[in-house]
């Protein structure tokens, strides 16, 4: 048996914010990804327990599920986040949908977050309907995690809507594979009794 030095620390801050908070507090204009290959530009007007209320730019206020939400970023980093999307079409064309139980989504441990994040390890992540993006973990909360993208552009996933999460080795960073593998116990961060 052994520990992650840090991330108990780190999750007494962190893990119960939430990017939706962020986003009412400051008003910012965001874009944001959701299911069916829709992109809207939208402010948080008001975060509920399961849905929000957006308001999107163009067309007013509309109640969204949270799980509707793959990813968002800063609206003005639209332009940058365009080029550097790639679609994986197989998954693309798998035609997944939110999945309600929590149970059976694509989960990823925090002991395999906190030390990828701390060692600054680039990770490419696959969201459900083929959105691939790459960077290094800057936080993640229980819900969400941010991505420093290219050039640092500043990308939240919804932990939800990770379909898969890969090192820059190709190894699998979902709990499904690292219940058995536990690379966070090859990592500096962990420390044996």
């Amino acid at each position: 048996m052994g520990h992650i030095e840090g991330l108990r620390d780190y999750l007494k801050t962190a893990y119960n914010l939430s990017v939706f908070d962020q986003a009412v507090e400051t008003k910012a204009l965001w874009t944001m990804h959701l299911y069916g290959q829709r992109v809207v530009r939208a402010s948080v007007v008001e975060n509920k327990q399961y849905e929000m209320v957006i308001d999107v730019e163009g067309q007013g206020p509309e109640e969204i599920h949270k799980l509707q939400v793959k990813c968002l970023y800063p609206s003005d980093q639209t332009e940058a986040f365009a080029k550097m999307l790639k679609i994986d079409k197989k998954v693309q064309g798998l035609a997944l949908e939110p999945i309600y139980a929590p149970a059976e989504r694509y989960n990823i441990k925090n002991k395999t977050l906190f030390p990828l994040m701390k060692e600054r390890q680039v990770v490419f992540c696959t969201l459900m309907e083929g959105e691939m993006i790459r960077g290094i973990v800057a936080e993640f909360s229980r819900y969400d995690l941010m991505i420093h993208a290219k050039g640092g552009l500043p990308v939240t996933l919804l932990r939800h809507g990770i379909y898969d999460m890969r090192n820059k080795q190709g190894r699998c960073m979902l709990k499904s594979f690292q219940q058995q593998h536990r690379d966070w116990e090859k990592s500096s961060l962990f420390v044996t009794p």
